[in-house]
Parts: structure tokens; C-alpha cells; sequence
């Protein structure tokens, strides 16, 4: 039986105790968080009022057992707390993604828990979403042919969603412990390992970026496009784009996070849709209009995935099953530290292109860049925290109307599920 130490319980780790919760190899020892009233809180919708609560996650570590920790905190704590746990000795170390705030700290973690012999993993959910892991088969077998483009449009509505503390924004919308902004860096994330993983790609060879603070303070709306690496000058470049939208007008219920994502993929024989994933199983799911997946090719409309759970909290799970089998059996964690930083070179790109007004190439966001400066997040100027509230006002103005007109949200409840 593996022994699991959470540290953070903030609103993320109501997702990711998912899959401890129904494992039968493992077993959640101990939690810490620095708010201890919050982590009881958790406790006891987990259903664990027994679990040791520590406020000091060293103490947790020095006095605990454990084979996996997960890291649930501000980015800019993920590594002393990973350095902490490997010299510990704790076998297996998940992150929360973005890995790090700094490439320089993602490298510092890789070559820790290398030296250590630690399973580093960086808990990206969006690789295990069940429609996603279907759509890569397809794509697998060449159902479009050959991948030529890649977009996704990540859309901000105006919910309703799960309810989320104001301190889990406020680091969020500073460069020094998010590295980047709540939607490109830290959201980004999940959107820049769908662009290379179901492409079939490890890196992009440049970027552009475009980002408005619209409210003031985050970083959107924005538009990203990039040229994937050309292997072969017979045949045609691959490209991708990205945007975030601010639709805070739109009544758009969801069990999770306010907001969804669409994405389109063409191929030299046909074009694949994926229809949403944070607020999978809406409105928007039950329609005949939007099937998970949907493939066009020779003339002929094809949908795929109708069976499969469309709930996001399946993707939590099932990555967190994954990690334990690699920690109990061996193997190698989806994703990987090194390729964790990957990511984060990725997210950074748009950044430091429209600070520059200019294409970034992968090869400028490096270690020695980053500590010479020519390649580093900066805050934006003039910030100005008034036009999120006024965003969330108009926000909320619309959001109470479709109450009122009719509108239904039914908000998730935590069930138990255990097998005797």
C-alpha cells in the first residue's frame, strides 16, 4: 500500500484526491496546507476526518512515510518543496502543473530528482481526458492523414462554475510566483501539451504572440500562432494557433472551471473537431450538435466517442492511476520533468514575443537567458485591478439574469465511490 502526502488544499485538490480516493494501492496519510481550517474542510468533504492535518510541509515530510507527495501549491514553491521531498527520499513526486515559474527551477527539479533517483511527474490532466485519448488514436491511425495544423480556441464564460477562493487569482496575476498569467501560463499549460501531443510533436521552432489585459490584470483575450519543426522539406509545414476568449456574457454552466475548449485539427485527407473538455457533460454535451469527436474525411461526416465519460474529473483520475503504477511497477510519469519544462518553454514564448514584437524562437528561451534577463516574463505595466471588477460585475449582471429567465445549473456533488 503507497503512502500519499498532499501538500496545498486549495480548490485544485478536490480534483486531484480523485484518484487516491478509489485506488486500492494506495492510501492519503497526511495533508498540509498552511490554512488549517481549510484543509479539515477537506478532510471532511473527502470523507477522511482522521487524516493528519500539518501546517509546515517539512514537518509532514520528517514525520511521514510516504512513497508519493503531491504538490499542489503557487508555482513558485514547486521546487524548494520537490527539492525538500527528494533529498527526503519520497520515491514518487507529482507537480501541478506549469512545473515550475522559472525554466531555471525546472531544470533545478529535473537534475534533483535525478541525482536523488526520484520519479518526477508533472500532473497534466488534459492527456488523460477520455474523448483526448481517443482522438489520438484516430489521429494515430491516420484517420486525416497527415497533421497539418493545429488550433484551439479556450473560451471564458460567464459560468456558473465551482465556487474559487480570490487568493487562488491573486498570485495567479503576478509574474514572481505564477511566472507568467492566469490564462497563457497557468490554464496554457493544459493547451500548449495538447499542441505538441496530438501532433505527434516534442517542441515548436517559433512563436508569436499577441495578449490584451483586457480587465486590467489577466491575460486575455490573446492570440498565439507558432511553426512546428520541419523535418522534411518535401513535404508541407505544420502550423498552430491558439486563443483565449472572454465570453463573459455567455450563460454557460459548468461543473468545474468557468470556461472550455474547442479544437480543430486538418490533415492532408480530412479535418477532426473536439468538442469541449473542463465543462464536459453541460448543455453543450447533450446536444446532437456538439459529439465529442468528429471527423471529416472523403466527403463523409463521422462522430466518435459518444460512450465515452465526458465528465473532467475522469481526466484526474485516471492520470493519478497512471502515476501510481509507474511508482508501484516502474516506468516513466506522463509527463516527464524534463518534458514538464518543455512546457513551460512553450508558454513562456508568448510573452517574450509580445514583449519584444517579435517571433521567439525555442531556442532563446534557455537557462542563461533567462538570468541575463533577455528572456523573462515581465509584469505588465500600469495594472490596474478596477477593470477585473468591472469585468466580474457585468459578469456576474448576466449570469443572474439567465437564473432569473430560467436557466438551470446543476452544481456538482461530491460523491463516494468504494468497492467492499
Amino acid at each position: 500500500m503507497l503512502r500519499v502526502g498532499i501538500i496545498g488544499c486549495g480548490d485544485i485538490a478536490n480534483l486531484n484526491v480523485l484518484g487516491y480516493l478509489g485506488s486500492q494501492d494506495t492510501e492519503l496519510i497526511a495533508v498540509c496546507d498552511t490554512d488549517i481550517k481549510k484543509a479539515g474542510e477537506k478532510l471532511e468533504r473527502w470523507g477522511l476526518r482522521t487524516v493528519k492535518i500539518y501546517k509546515d510541509y517539512k514537518k509532514m515530510v520528517d514525520h511521514e512515510d510516504l512513497d508519493i507527495v503531491e504538490i499542489l501549491t503557487p508555482h513558485h514553491l514547486h521546487f524548494p518543496m520537490t527539492e525538500y521531498c527528494a533529498q527526503a527520499g519520497i520515491p514518487g513526486i507529482s507537480v501541478q502543473k506549469p512545473l515550475a515559474h522559472t525554466i531555471t527551477d525546472c531544470e533545478k527539479m529535473v537534475q534533483v530528482c535525478k541525482r536523488e533517483n526520484v520519479k518526477l511527474k508533472l500532473f497534466e490532466n488534459f492527456r488523460f481526458y477520455p474523448v483526448f485519448l481517443k482522438a489520438k488514436e484516430l489521429l494515430d491511425q491516420g484517420i486525416i492523414g497527415e497533421l497539418l495544423n493545429f488550433r484551439i480556441n479556450s473560451i471564458g464564460t460567464g459560468g456558473p462554475g465551482m465556487p474559487r477562493g480570490l487568493n487562488s487569482l491573486i498570485w495567479r496575476v503576478k509574474v514572481d510566483t505564477c511566472g507568467g498569467g492566469p490564462w497563457v501560463y497557468d490554464d496554457g499549460i493544459h493547451k500548449f501539451s495538447m499542441a505538441l501531443w496530438l501532433m505527434g510533436e516534442g517542441r515548436v521552432e517559433k512563436v508569436y504572440g499577441w495578449i490584451d489585459y483586457f480587465t486590467g490584470v489577466m491575460d486575455s483575450p490573446s492570440y498565439i500562432f507558432w511553426k512546428y519543426p520541419s523535418k522534411n522539406s518535401d513535404k508541407p509545414p505544420k502550423y498552430g494557433s491558439m486563443q483565449f476568449t472572454l465570453a463573459p456574457n455567455v450563460y454557460y454552466p459548468s461543473n468545474y472551471y468557468d470556461c472550455d475548449e474547442y479544437i480543430e485539427i486538418s490533415g492532408t485527407k480530412g479535418i477532426m473537431w473536439l468538442n469541449q473538455c473542463t465543462s464536459g457533460g453541460n448543455y453543450i454535451s447533450k446536444s446532437l450538435q456538439f459529439p465529442p469527436v468528429v471527423v471529416y474525411v472523403d466527403g463523409v461526416v463521422k462522430s466518435f466517442g459518444e460512450d465515452l465519460p465526458r465528465d473532467w474529473r475522469y481526466s484526474f483520475i485516471n492520470s493519478t492511476e497512471h502515476f501510481i503504477n509507474v511508482v508501484k511497477k516502474g516506468g516513466k510519469p506522463i509527463y516527464t520533468g524534463e518534458e514538464g519544462k518543455n512546457l513551460c518553454i512553450f508558454a513562456k514564448m508568448p510573452y517574450i514575443s509580445q514583449q519584444q514584437n517579435r517571433s521567439i524562437y525555442w531556442e532563446e528561451i534557455t537557462i542563461e537567458n533567462e538570468q541575463n534577463k533577455e528572456c523573462i516574463v515581465e509584469q505588465p505595466e500600469n495594472m490596474d485591478a478596477s477593470g477585473l471588477s468591472k469585468y466580474n460585475r457585468m459578469k456576474n449582471r448576466d449570469l443572474r439574469k439567465a437564473i432569473r429567465d430560467g436557466l438551470k445549473h446543476q452544481q456538482f456533488k461530491y460523491q463516494y465511490e468504494y468497492e467492499e
